[in-house]
């Protein structure tokens, strides 16, 4: 229930690889100088600064719109003078003009603020690249992780720098401990969170439903019946695709981890994400089955590419809006990837909307993710933008910008940030609160958590094969086995 009072605060990698023209070229940062004091008194500053600047000149810098008060809480403008003219890049897996254009919004806003030259690139491979730039001693100055697993990952490997703590204190001051204990690995914080993600979601279209006598289904039996009944009638119940790039098969995972969630006990799921509950036991393989029984089942999937491994998933939300599929399983960023110009429930006859992924048992369990931020290089201005990425006043500049970006429809970012401006979501992005405030159990999306070899690797790639029919169950659940590191 912390968790998932965690999440209601503010309205799970990531997942967000949209397509999209991919960002500008990265600019190499440089060190600040390593004389710089954290203790500097004003006096000290006043050396930095133009004696006759002006209040009107200074408010160049700032949110018209925020006060002095709101400054104070975000940063010392004083503190921010001697970083004018430093550089940090960043680097992460959101690549679309939505996602990565609201990214570079937010963070162009504090750069004009601090004068740090911030830049992002984005690259739907972005998970894969980074291990060669951290091998060659190449990386950035931040990396924005998808999956906790591959931040815990780096630390453990001696690339990540561990947070300093006026960081670590800043970061607390936006996050609950159930966010944040994402960034923990072994007991040093090494990550900040920057989004959030609710993945347990049917998107549909109500009167679409109301007009052919369908009922919103409570239970996966209900789910699995109501699927039938729209075959026995001519439609198709689901738009599934699972390609993503390298990344191909983690919409497959996620249908794996929200159905153990819901066959099974919490105490399970943990003991699976950790290594201890074997992906070849009855429990897991048993979820394998089930998912692919739906899938195999004759006329239950619409994939516009061809096949289910062959369609990006990206590409349902046009047939979902086209009346091609009457449902699709996916999580609340997804909003992104519908057409520009959807209604969302506004109770019109293409209104899309959302719906709770039926329980098994009766209870209300949530499947959730995330992305985190680490960093690289240890530099006062690099702090600073970490910082950032953790504040709340990231988190709705970044949600205003997504929304203008969407034309001012759902923008597919969410944050748990607390001290937000509820009012900056749209109502169907708030209602997603009401899904989680009623969660019995929330957990954090389980590829994300695994060893990154594991979660984002072999239970992706075996996944994959077994949707393709390339391989047995029995036999893609043991190869994921045994690609657990020892």
């Amino acid at each position: 229930m912390l968790f998932a009072t965690a999440l209601i605060a503010a309205a799970c990698g990531s997942d967000d690889d949209a397509d999209g023209d991919a960002a500008a070229p990265t600019t190499e940062a440089t060190a600040a100088s390593d004389e710089m004091s954290d203790d500097m008194s004003d006096d000290d500053m006043d050396e930095h600064m133009d004696d006759d600047m002006s209040d009107d000149d200074m408010d160049e810098h700032m949110d018209d719109d925020m006060s002095d008060d709101d400054m104070d809480e975000h940063m010392d403008d004083d503190d921010m003078m001697d970083l004018a003219g430093t550089k940090v890049s960043v680097f992460g897996p959101e690549s679309s003009d939505e996602e990565a254009g609201a990214l570079r919004d937010a963070l162009d806003h504090f750069a004009d603020r601090t004068g740090i030259e911030i830049s992002y690139t984005g690259a739907r491979d972005a998970a894969d690249q980074i291990n060669a730039q951290a091998a060659g001693g190449n990386p950035p100055d931040i990396f924005i992780f998808p999956q906790p697993g591959k931040l815990a990952d780096f630390a453990r490997n001696g690339h990540l720098i561990a947070l300093p703590d006026d960081v670590v204190a800043a970061m607390n001051e936006h996050w609950t401990p159930a966010w944040t204990s994402f960034g923990d690995v072994d007991g040093t914080q090494y990550g900040i969170p920057n989004k959030s993600d609710l993945k347990s979601l049917v998107w549909y279209k109500p009167a679409l439903f109301e007009s052919k006598g369908y009922e919103v289904p409570g239970t996966w039996d209900e789910l699995k019946a109501l699927s039938a009944e729209m075959i026995a009638n001519g439609d198709t119940p689901f738009c599934i695709g699972i390609e993503s790039g390298p990344a191909t098969g983690w919409t497959f995972t996620d249908w794996v981890e929200d159905l153990m969630l819901r066959f099974h006990t919490p105490a399970d799921y943990d003991a699976w994400v950790a290594g201890d509950l074997a992906f070849s036991s009855d429990e897991v393989s048993g979820v394998f089955n089930e998912v692919l029984d739906l899938w195999n089942t004759p006329g239950m999937v619409f994939a516009a590419g061809g096949s289910i491994a062959a369609t990006p998933f990206g590409d349902n939300g046009q047939p979902l809006v086209d009346n091609d599929c009457m449902m699709h399983r996916q999580a609340s960023f997804y909003a992104a990837f519908i057409p520009e110009g959807t209604v969302f429930a506004d109770g019109s006859a293409d209104a899309v909307d959302t719906f709770y992924f039926p329980s098994v048992k009766g209870d209300q369990p949530v499947l959730g993710a995330g992305t985190l931020v680490g960093a690289f290089r240890d530099a006062p201005e690099v702090w600073e933008v970490m910082k950032y990425f953790g504040s709340s006043e990231y988190a709705e500049l970044r949600q205003r910008a997504q929304t203008e970006r969407k034309g001012g429809g759902l923008s597919g970012f969410l944050s748990a940030a607390t001290n937000q401006d509820p009012n900056v979501y749209q109502p169907l992005e708030q209602s997603f609160l009401d899904i989680l405030q009623n969660a019995d159990v929330v957990r954090f999306d389980g590829s994300d958590l695994m060893p990154a070899e594991v979660g984002a690797g072999t239970f992706w790639t075996e996944g994959t094969a077994v949707v393709n029919g390339d391989k047995s169950v029995a036999e893609a659940t043991q190869a994921i086995d045994d690609s657990w590191p020892r």
